[in-house]
């Protein structure tokens, strides 16, 4: 257990409650700035970790805000040299180095193009958080370890909390103070069954709807990163046009439900994945004949952060018990420079 990974990946909620006491104010002001901009699309700019984060912010600012949130494909601005017309947008940037030269080609071609720039940035003197017109620091701290952990639930804490001042839903507000502490409780849940099923694994779908989605992106993944498993993530909505033909007895499936209007529709289909034989681990809701794993309850829009941070902690157990070196994945490194 003693790897960068896990404590890092621990240090997620104090990371989380220094975010939103240094944020508070400043979130205020750029949720009154939205308000008066009435921006009539929002652009989301992002790689790996970071993109899984857009993935949650676009179901959020959808469902909380009507407003059209669709991700930036970078090469648009770093290789094929276009400028949409992004008058009266805001520009969504999030990063942990916010370094990377085509999110910063995608940004400044934004900006040149009329949309307002928010930068989620952990680091605050990197080039992204230099070109943004509103930064908000993640305040992660450190990050050394490959695999993204920590920088990516303190961005899901981010967009709940700047999404709860661009809408005053002071509900949601309190809801996102009380997450240091569900994440505290999250991380000493014990998942060791699942990791016992996945050590031999090859192949795997994690599935999750909705905001849920985003935490099955990243899970998928992790366990590519760090466990040596080909693992794609797939929405509850489309595991049956097409990917269902994969599932024979025996192939694992791990399901993430949130407490939302999405829940009915992914344990239906658990039912089915349980009924065709598949080793079905579900997280979040219950489905008889899976493995029931446990989850912290909290608010809906809370609860993906509290599943991502419960299984980052048995990513990095199978990791170890696959023997591999989680801190160390083979052919990467901590910050990718994609032009």
């Amino acid at each position: 257990m003693s790897t960068r990974m896990h404590l890092e990946a621990g240090q997620a909620a104090q990371a989380v409650r220094d975010q939103l006491f240094s944020n508070a104010q400043e979130m205020e002001r750029l949720g009154e700035r939205l308000r008066r901009l009435a921006p009539r699309a929002v652009v989301t700019c992002a790689r790996g970790s970071s993109d899984h984060a857009a993935t949650f912010a676009k179901y959020l600012i959808e469902t909380r805000l009507g407003v059209l949130t669709s991700s930036a494909a970078p090469s648009v601005s770093s290789v094929y040299d276009t400028r949409p017309d992004l008058t009266n947008s805001v520009c969504l940037a999030i990063s942990q180095s916010g370094a990377s030269p085509d999110l910063l080609a995608a940004v400044g071609k934004a900006r040149e193009a009329g949309a307002m720039v928010v930068a989620l940035v952990n680091a605050k003197d990197s080039p992204l958080a230099a070109r943004a017109d509103h930064v908000v620091p993640l305040c992660a701290g450190a990050e050394t370890s490959v695999a993204a952990t920590k920088s990516f639930i303190a961005s899901l804490a981010a967009i709940i909390h700047l999404v709860s001042c661009w809408a005053e839903d002071r509900e949601l507000s309190e809801e996102v103070r009380k997450a240091p502490k569900h994440l505290e409780r999250a991380w000493s849940l014990d998942w060791s069954e699942a990791a016992g099923r996945l050590k031999s694994a090859t192949d795997l779908f994690v599935v999750g709807r909705g905001m849920g989605l985003a935490v099955a992106q990243e899970a998928a993944l992790k366990l590519k990163e760090t466990c040596g498993l080909h693992a794609e993530a797939v929405s509850a909505a489309e595991l049956r046009h097409g990917p269902m033909a994969l599932v024979r007895p025996g192939f694992p499936v791990l399901v993430f439900s949130q407490n939302d209007e999405a829940r009915a529709g992914v344990e239906v289909l658990a039912g089915e994945l349980v009924a065709r034989n598949a080793d079905v681990m579900i997280a979040g809701s219950r489905c008889q004949g899976a493995l029931n794993l446990p989850a912290e309850p909290a608010h809906p829009v809370i609860e993906p952060m509290l599943i991502a941070q419960t299984f980052y902690r048995m990513a990095n157990a199978l990791s170890l018990a696959r023997g591999l070196d989680p801190d160390r994945p083979p052919n990467l490194r901590k910050v990718t420079e994609t032009v």
